[in-house]
């Protein structure tokens, strides 16, 4: 039998993850993410520096996030002082770096040598468009409980996510 304050914890700790989730921070990271594997497989030599890149791209535009949501949030006068506004924008940011970090470990897992590259480039374009589309399954069970409503949120969510990705590599090429 649990008591409340673990109940608690846990409920909070599941809002939480599920706010990372759906946040547009870590939707922006999985299009991010899918964008430069696609970019950097292509003008990067192996796996580790498409990891590499990918990785430090990642990374770069957190701290960018960070960045900008602490100074929005230090522009206005009543938010409180700098380490407060900091580790809002590090909240607000966070799931950029959280769900862009999936499909960057299974990106890895072809550097290890646990999968072939390509495979694990493969693999985290995949993981990147599953993630999406169970998104958009969530997004849509909330609204509704028609399961047809529900595979079409999957389907558009994941597909326009594919769009996006397509656009990113397009305008970096």
């Amino acid at each position: 039998m649990s008591t409340e304050p673990e109940t608690k914890a846990r409920l909070i700790s599941r809002d939480y993850l599920s706010s990372l989730a759906t946040s547009a921070e870590g939707i922006y990271g999985l299009i991010l993410v899918a964008g430069m594997i696609v970019i950097s497989r292509n003008l990067a030599g192996s796996s580790g520096e498409a990891l590499l890149t990918v990785l430090s791209t990642l990374l770069v535009f957190f701290i960018a996030h960070v960045y900008a949501a602490t100074v929005a949030r230090l522009a206005k006068a009543e938010n409180g002082g700098l380490g407060e506004s900091l580790r809002h924008g590090i909240r607000e940011s966070l799931g950029l770096l959280v769900l862009g970090a999936v499909p960057v470990f299974v990106l890895s897992l072809g550097v290890v040598g646990l999968l072939r590259q390509t495979d694990a480039v493969w693999g985290a374009l995949v993981v990147d468009g599953i993630l999406l589309g169970v998104l958009g399954w969530f997004i849509t069970a909330a609204r509704t409980k028609s399961f047809w409503a529900r595979i079409g949120g999957t389907l558009l969510t994941a597909g326009c996510g594919a769009i996006m990705i397509l656009l990113k590599v397009l305008i970096h090429h």
